[in-house]
């Protein structure tokens, strides 16, 4: 792609809330999955990228083939792809589909897949949720950006997309967490694990 995603992001990142630096991020991959539309028209990426000053950004991402209606300021920005042609590249909290196929992980019906790897399952990253979800996401979900994560509010629930990620305290596991979807990610060199998405009952302040 050209531009490739982290040139996308490197110019869209000093804008948003979440950014901690002062100048432009030099991003480094750190890790990341996938999940799959079952439509097969969107490509949806959860991408960790290491910023030189240690802070490690959750990117949330969607890939599509034509501009999404009335989503001008979701739009990361647009690639050429060598084989698909024009890419849009949205920010995935603002994409119906992500948010859909978000749910669709913590209901168990949707399988994580390798960022590196097509066909290939995923399983450093566990979601879970006890409570209802939504039956589904119609139109744009109503979006509140915080100073360190993205809340998607639902029909009753709010989904908390974290945008500055953080390892789990020592000793804690994947299944004390708060509901929502945990993986894996490289941080300094060194393995981390935390919340990617959190699940909470109502919408709360940012």
């Amino acid at each position: 792609m050209a531009p490739t995603k982290v040139e996308l992001l490197t110019a869209w990142l000093p804008g948003r809330p979440w950014y901690r630096g002062t100048g432009t991020p030099r991003l480094e991959r750190a890790g990341g999955f996938r999940l799959d539309d079952p439509a097969g028209e969107v490509g949806i990426e959860f991408a960790v990228h290491e910023d030189a000053d240690g802070t490690v950004y959750h990117h949330a991402m969607t890939y599509r083939g034509a501009p999404l209606e009335r989503a001008e300021e979701a739009l990361i920005g647009t690639s050429e792809h060598g084989v698909l042609g024009t890419r849009w590249v949205y920010d995935a909290t603002r994409d119906p589909v992500a948010v859909e196929q978000i749910v669709a992980l913590l209901r168990g019906r949707a399988v994580p897949q390798a960022q590196s790897e097509s066909d290939t399952p995923d399983t450093s990253v566990v979601a879970s949720y006890g409570g209802p979800l939504p039956g589904g996401v119609t139109g744009s979900p109503s979006v509140v950006d915080g100073e360190r994560w993205t809340d998607v509010l639902l029909d009753g629930v709010t989904l908390r997309v974290l945008r500055v990620l953080e390892e789990a305290p020592e000793g804690e596991t994947a299944g004390l967490l708060p509901p929502g979807v945990t993986a894996g990610w490289t941080g300094g060199g060194e393995p981390r694990r935390g919340a990617f998405v959190r699940v909470l009952p109502a919408s709360l302040p940012v």
